[in-house]
């Protein structure tokens, strides 16, 4: 009796079996392992597709077609990319509110979580710019004055050299970049939105866009100031010229036309 009670098995000995056989299945870890993070994120972004693609039925297929494919009153989105829904949308040019020249920014009528749900539609159509990270956009450790070289260089020819805009032709304008959000410029340089070029990483670096950010907050941030005074909408001697021309010139005008009127009253007395 005693030896038979030594062989019996002990109550645990089937439970640790058990585990084993699964731990040597991977059962274990499918047992007691956190769910996939790859499978979370694909479920997520399967998600904000399909609400996406609700909006976009909407507010966007109108212009653009059932499918994104364009019509002729707007162009196809497919591969534009998720950079040029957050800017076009989240600007506030898109839905657009009447055809004309270019799109104007306007009020945003979209909060940024359906913003972010229509540029995952987008995006899915075909592959294009993706909307940059904080990181990307962020002025910190670029160049300022390298920045101001390839502002001038590239953009002062339609935006003025400190990014105040201008005209162009047929109706059309450069907008101004005073208080337009880094991550708005970065994806109008991805994009080239209206009649901008675009300057994907290939042409211009992402240290590059950087250096152009930083340089916008430099001149036309918050806490800019200007030494010179009156900086006459930052056009140059073109207004500044404008501006002598008119007040100049018609302040000596009326000079003349006193000392004459003085002049010729002393005449008479």
């Amino acid at each position: 009796m005693k030896k038979l009670s030594a062989r019996r098995r002990h109550p645990l000995a089937a439970v640790v079996v058990l585990l084993l056989a699964l731990a040597a299945t991977g059962g274990l870890y499918a047992a007691f392992a956190p769910a996939d993070k790859a499978q979370a994120d694909e479920t997520a972004q399967s998600l904000a597709i399909d609400e996406g693609k609700k909006l976009y039925a909407v507010g966007c297929s109108s212009c653009h077609g059932t499918g994104g494919q364009g019509t002729s009153d707007g162009p196809s989105l497919v591969g534009v990319g998720a950079a040029a829904v957050d800017f076009q949308v989240g600007t506030g040019r898109m839905p657009l509110q009447q055809q004309g020249a270019q799109a104007p920014k306007k009020k945003v009528i979209y909060n940024q979580a359906q913003i972010d749900q229509l540029a995952a539609y987008v995006a899915s159509l075909g592959a294009g710019p993706n909307i940059p990270t904080e990181k990307q956009v962020s002025p910190e450790g670029a160049d300022i004055a390298k920045g101001g070289e390839l502002f001038r260089t590239n953009c002062a020819q339609c935006h003025n050299f400190t990014g105040e805009g201008g005209a162009l032709t047929h109706g059309k304008f450069a907008p101004s970049l005073e208080g337009v959000s880094p991550k708005h410029v970065y994806e109008a340089m991805q994009t080239g939105p209206q009649n901008m070029p675009s300057f994907p990483d290939t042409t211009m670096p992402e240290k590059s866009k950087k250096d152009i950010i930083a340089y916008l907050d430099a001149v036309n941030g918050e806490k800019t100031e200007s030494p010179g005074g009156l900086k006459l909408g930052g056009l140059g001697p073109v207004s500044e010229g404008l501006f002598a021309w008119i007040f100049g010139l018609g302040a000596l005008i009326a000079v003349a036309v006193w000392v004459a009127a003085r002049t010729a009253k002393a005449k008479k007395s």
